[in-house]
């Protein structure tokens, strides 16, 4: 993809960021959302730095005050809050999915899921040691890492399925 659509994609996948983050189930202290499938999808469709920049620009309208995050919350307060771990772990995902899955030995599908799975994991793992600041660590993994296991992996196979048939697109093709 040449430079100047993935520069007028990537507010399209910050808004998709936060579609889907409205597409929540509420748990306490973080909702369970399918942010997280738009954050690597970004990465694995842009490439690292176009992904990283979406999942940047979302957060900055969040910071903005537009309702964004789950539950149409927004607010620099946010990221201080319960969930700050996990939005601050996403560009860093982000950028990651897409450095490696240009790499032809994690073209895959199973290495694609393997990627997924991890950046997954690394958004988990942020989050949690940022709750686990207010919680303690053990309470943070049962609240904040545990109840996520499965949803990770599903979402981590769809990002693959996706981020393949929009590398069909000709608009997409690298």
């Amino acid at each position: 993809m040449k430079a100047p659509l993935r520069l007028a994609v990537v507010p399209a996948f910050a808004l998709l960021m936060a579609l889907c983050a409205q597409v929540a189930v509420p748990m306490v202290p973080v909702p369970m959302t399918l942010q997280t499938f738009a954050v690597l999808l970004a990465g694995a469709v842009l490439g690292g730095g176009w992904g990283a920049a979406a999942a940047l620009l979302y957060l900055a309208m969040a910071a903005l005050g537009l309702p964004v995050l789950s539950e149409g919350g927004s607010g620099i307060d946010r990221f201080a809050g319960p969930t700050a771990g996990y939005l601050l772990a996403f560009p860093i995902a982000a950028l990651a999915v897409g450095e490696i899955i240009r790499r032809p030995a994690f073209r895959g599908p199973f290495a694609g899921v393997i990627v997924m799975v991890g950046a997954h994991l690394f958004i988990l793992a942020v989050g949690t040691l940022w709750l686990a600041r207010g919680l303690g660590a053990p309470a943070a993994v049962a609240a904040g890492f545990t109840p996520f296991l499965a949803g990770a992996g599903v979402k981590s196979v769809a990002v693959v399925a996706c981020a393949a048939l929009l590398r069909r697109l000709p608009a997409f093709r690298s």
